[in-house]
Parts: C-alpha cells; structure tokens; sequence
C-alpha cells in the first residue's frame, strides 16, 4: 500500500503539468485514500482499484494506465478526457493480504494468508442504499463520483483461479471482441460461464451484463451481487461501469464453451463436494470460537468465515439437480466452462474459510482446539485440486495487469461513442433523461 503512494508521487513529480495526486479520503483505520489523475479533460473517467482486499492487481493497473494516459495525447487531450484513479479502495483489507503479497505465489501460502472482509464490510456493496452508506471509503467512493459524473466507471478485480471477464452495466457492442484479442495476445484464459453471473445475461462471450438490484437476503446478495452497489450509483449520469476481472492463476477449462457429456453427475459432484467441506469447516469453527475472545482482530476474520459458512449450504443446493433451494428457479442451460466454474467456485469458499480459520488459530497461539493439522489437510486438498484436477497457473502480475489495461482501454474506446458520452461532464443535458430509481431501472 506504502508503495502504491510512493510511486504515484514519483509519477506526478515526473508530469507536473499533466497530472495530480490528492488525498480525497480517509480508510476506517485512518489510511489516506489518494486519487491519482490525468489530464485536464472535461469527461471523466474513474477507476477503481483494490474494492476487494484479496484482488491487488488493480493498483498496478492504475499506474500503468496513468502511464498511458500521459505518454497518448488521444486518450487525454485528443478525447478531452480526465482519468480518475483511486489507488485502493480498502487499503486497511490490502495490508492484511500482506503476508502473500511479497511472494513466493503459491496456492498456499495465499489461502493460508488471504483475507477479504465480511460482506458488510467492502466498499463497493450498498446494502442499505447510497444514502445509509457507513462506511468511510463507500463514502469517499460515492461522493467522488457525484464530483466527477464519469462517463466511464471501471472496477478493477481479480479472480484467484480461473479466467478474465468483464460485467457491464450498459452493453458496449465490440467488447467481446476486443477482450478475446487481449486475452488470446496475453495468454489468458476467457471464463466464459463464471458462476456469479450464472443468471445474467450474455453481452457475448466472457461478457455479462449486470441487472438491475432487487431486494434479497445476504445469501443472495453474496453470490448474485443483488443488492444495490456503487457500480450502479452513477447510472443517473449516463455512466457505463465495466467490472474488469482478471484471473491470478488461470485455468484453461473455464473457456470450453462444449456441451458438458454428464451434466448433473457433475453438479451432484460439485454439491457433494461443497456439502462435505462445509460440514467440516463448521465443526472447526465451533470448536475454535470458544479460544478467540483474546486474539486481535478476530471479529474481522469471523465476519468473512460466517458469511462463507451461511452461503455454503444454499449453493449446494442450488447447484444440485436433486434439490430444490427454494428460490423457485432452475438452473440455466450449462456448457463444461459453467460446471468448471462451479467446481471452482465451490472450492474457493472452502479454501478462502480455512485460510481464515487458519490465521484464527495461528493468532490464537498453542493450536488450543488441536484443529490445525485438519485445517492444513483441508488447506493442501483445496490446492492440490486447483494445482493437479483444474491445471491451474500463475499469471505472471505484469501479464494481470496488461489485461486489465488493454480492457479498460477498450472500454474507454467504446463508451466514448455513446451519445451521452460526448457531453462534458456536469455540462447540462449530462445525463438528462428522466431519472428513474435504480432498482426500476
């Protein structure tokens, strides 16, 4: 995090005239927020980086587009541009990330030190609407788009394993096209069924288009984003927002667009598997919580394993063919890219809470419940599975970031031919169609 700022001071002394570095909030744990931009155009675009603690390639991202942004008068002066970049969204979660982030990358060193904070407690959510945001850095985030009516929003996030895609909240004829060009030139591999856009729909392959909020329990908002979020917020201004994901390790199988031979053998598999490791983590986890009333930060880590355990169980449900979840929905038509994607996707909510219950022991000192040896078994199993039953690589960080940088580079291209996207921002007309609140939308 110390880096991040350090590097994009140098950036400004290097371009005085082009660019500016200010602090425009504070994090909970009393961390600057810093915006770095470029250019001095009346059309904003704004980007993103690090909503989620566990995804730091985006701040290597920023840089590199500033750089971009500096060294191409088209994408400044040429399109009468500024570029926005807010560093990191949540440096308070990035720093606890820190015990992988210096390498070596290893699945297990980064389950056995990943964190990401309870639902509540990212950034980006708005679970209770833009007006009840507690949050500092949701703050600081919603009120820098009301500033700058950005005609662009990009998010920058990371999938641990699997592959790129990107979620849009307006379709941007061309992206896919762009993004398989990106991702085939780079090496990485395009998921073209990811599981938390399972029920969204199609803008082409490897892009999905993000739906309107809805009303929903915490279950669903975790796995379906649907609840209202800072993506949506800036919609009243005619802001496309492009969720950019890339992939840590990727795992070629998520872009096998063939039809699956044994569809529901595989998702009873899944479910099986999902159901099994729950079980497990539920039982160290009551044996655990008794011995934490006196190690630091165990709240923040038990928010995250709580929200994992609360959803694990409705998702194998929902995923098994023999089971009715309730929600009154069957599953979609599901090519092998979707079932891998669940088995991954099953996997990380396994692995991401025993890390966490990993760290809780760790910090709790003498292994006081006798659960470690079960959480390392769970631990090693998880990424023996990625590493050995999904094939699944490092992505060297520069490639990560190139990705995203070609991406949003891309979508900068394409919203700016949008009609709305030719007034400046704040100008009148911006954004001048009726409003309509975004859950009618």
């Amino acid at each position: 995090m110390d880096e991040l700022g350090a590097r994009a001071a140098a950036f400004v002394a290097r371009h005085p005239r082009h660019a500016r570095l200010r602090q425009v909030g504070t994090s909970r744990a009393g961390t600057p927020l810093l915006l770095l931009s470029v250019g001095h155009g009346g059309r904003h675009v704004l980007v993103v980086a690090g909503p989620h603690a566990n995804e730091p390639v985006g701040g290597a991202t920023a840089l590199r587009l500033a750089e971009r942004a500096a060294a191409d008068p088209r994408l400044t002066e040429g399109a009468d541009a500024t570029w926005n970049l807010l560093l990191c969204a949540d440096p308070d979660g990035l720093r606890r990330n820190e015990g992988w982030l210096s390498g070596p990358y290893t699945l297990g060193r980064y389950a056995r030190n990943f964190f990401r904070p309870g639902f509540l407690e990212q950034p980006e959510w708005l679970p209770d609407g833009p007006d009840r945001a507690t949050l500092p850095e949701t703050r600081t985030l919603l009120a820098l788009q009301d500033e700058l009516r950005p005609f662009l929003q990009c998010s920058l996030h990371g999938v641990d394993v699997g592959g790129g895609f990107v979620e849009l909240t307006h379709d941007l004829p061309g992206m896919a096209q762009r993004i398989a060009h990106a991702a085939d030139r780079l090496g990485i591999p395009r998921e073209l069924g990811a599981y938390d856009t399972l029920y969204w729909p199609d803008l082409g392959p490897a892009v999905y288009r993000i739906p309107p909020p809805r009303r929903g329990d915490l279950t669903a908002a975790i796995t379906e984003a649907a609840v209202d979020s800072t993506w949506c917020h800036p919609g009243r201004y005619g802001t496309v927002t492009a969720v950019v994901e890339a992939p840590m390790w990727g795992v070629a199988a998520v872009a096998d667009g063939t039809l699956p031979a044994d569809r529901d053998g595989v998702l009873r598999a899944v479910s099986r598997a999902l159901r099994h490791d729950t079980r497990r983590l539920q039982r160290v986890l009551a044996r655990v919580r008794p011995h934490l009333a006196a190690v630091p930060e165990a709240a923040h880590l038990l928010a995250p394993v709580d929200d994992y355990l609360l959803v694990c169980p409705r998702l194998a449900d929902a995923w098994d063919p023999d089971t009715d979840d309730g929600s009154g929905r069957s599953l979609p038509p599901m090519s092998t890219a979707h079932l891998v994607a669940l088995r991954l996707a099953g996997r990380r909510l396994a692995l991401r809470t025993a890390g966490l219950l990993h760290q809780l022991v760790t910090r709790a000192g003498n292994d006081p419940a006798g659960v470690l040896p079960e959480l390392d078994r769970l631990v090693d199993e998880g990424c023996a599975d990625y590493r050995d039953g999904c094939a699944a690589r490092w992505i060297p960080i520069a490639r990560q970031a190139e990705y995203q940088t070609r991406v949003v580079l891309a979508a900068f291209a394409l919203a700016g031919r949008r009609p709305t996207a030719r007034l400046r921002s704040g100008e009148p007309g911006w954004g001048s169609e009726a409003a309509v609140p975004v859950h009618r939308e």
